[in-house]
């Protein structure tokens, strides 16, 4: 599904009113970023702002059904409900003095070895979904607060198990950004869920790999990878040729790693009829050699049995001797 150029001019002007949120939340005034989203689900009806959501629309990765908030807070009692959020500050640095980093994007490594979001499952019983992030936030980071303005898509689940995965991502300074690393380094969870954060390189190297696809390459858990993605694209990051391209080069990368496998089960295989041939050439060999054994074995019995029968040609001969 082709996106139209509006919808992403509405999530880069999104982004801009993200980052003038909390100013405006300061002044006691009406979020920008929210009034946004109320006229965008005036628009489209009950239906809230899904209508509007982009697709990922990249070769490789399995598009997720968006909904909007509004229809997310209607589903019933059986729902659960993730709420994941990406902190991230724009880069002025230059890696090696000539590749731009562009952003510092965050992301941790969970107790599983895989990679995600902060965040965690909230229980809509006791806690709205701002409160319970900040919650789970509170723990794995220690020193930052999210609100409904920054609050970004929402996604119905692959698998057995009904959940909606709500996901925010809010702009910071770099230094605020730093600030929270180090913070992240003295909360409850450091060492324990969370293994420490990390920085996603959004730049591609040279060869192809280094950088987001190798990156990419690694093992998300659930939904983290696929909103990665998106939030790089809807929020203009990252081009979306440039993701296309990681994610290519992470395919391409994982085809190779297949072929040596298969040339080695091919090299065994063919080992083994190797020795089985050798092993068949080898008995049929000793039965060859075997059958003559066995008629050398009766050929004594044979002569024995013919002695008798030369013994009187030997008497004449003995007789002329003699005389």
């Amino acid at each position: 599904m082709r996106t139209s150029g509006s919808v992403i001019g509405s999530y880069r002007c999104g982004s801009a009113l993200q980052r003038c949120d909390r100013s405006a939340h300061t002044a006691g005034l009406a979020s920008p970023w929210s009034q946004l989203r109320v006229v965008m689900a005036a628009l489209t009806g009950s239906a809230g702002a899904a209508g509007l959501l982009p697709s990922l629309s990249v070769p490789g990765v399995t598009e997720l059904k968006p909904l909007s908030r509004y229809e997310a807070m209607r589903l019933g009692p059986g729902w659960s409900h993730s709420c994941h959020a990406m902190l991230y500050a724009p880069n002025p640095g230059m890696l090696f003095g000539r590749i731009p980093l562009r952003y510092a994007v965050l992301m941790q490594m969970r107790f599983d070895g895989l990679l995600g979001f902060p965040g965690g499952f909230v229980d809509r019983r006791y806690w709205s979904l701002e409160d319970g992030l900040n919650r789970v936030l509170g723990l794995g980071l220690g020193c930052v607060r999210l609100t409904e303005a920054d609050y970004l898509c929402s996604h119905l689940t692959e698998g057995p198990h009904r959940v909606v995965a709500h996901f925010y991502a809010r702009q910071l300074t770099l230094e605020e950004l730093h600030t929270i690393e180090i913070c992240a380094v003295h909360s409850r969870d450091h060492g324990l869920e969370v293994m420490g954060m990390v920085r996603v390189p959004l730049y591609t190297q040279k060869d192809r790999m280094g950088g987001l696809p190798n990156f990419l390459g690694n093992s998300f858990i659930g939904t983290a990878k696929f909103q990665l993605l998106f939030a790089l694209k809807v929020l203009n990051m990252v081009p979306e040729e440039k993701l296309a391209e990681a994610v290519a080069a992470t395919q391409k990368q994982k085809k190779p790693a297949a072929e040596p496998a298969a040339v080695t089960a091919n090299v065994t295989t063919a080992n083994v009829t190797t020795t089985t041939a050798a092993v068949t050439a080898a008995v049929t060999a000793n039965q060859i050699v075997a059958k003559p054994a066995n008629e050398l074995a009766n050929q004594p019995l044979a002569v024995s049995m013919a002695e008798p029968a030369a013994e009187p040609t030997a008497e004449p001969a003995a007789e002329a001797m003699a005389e």
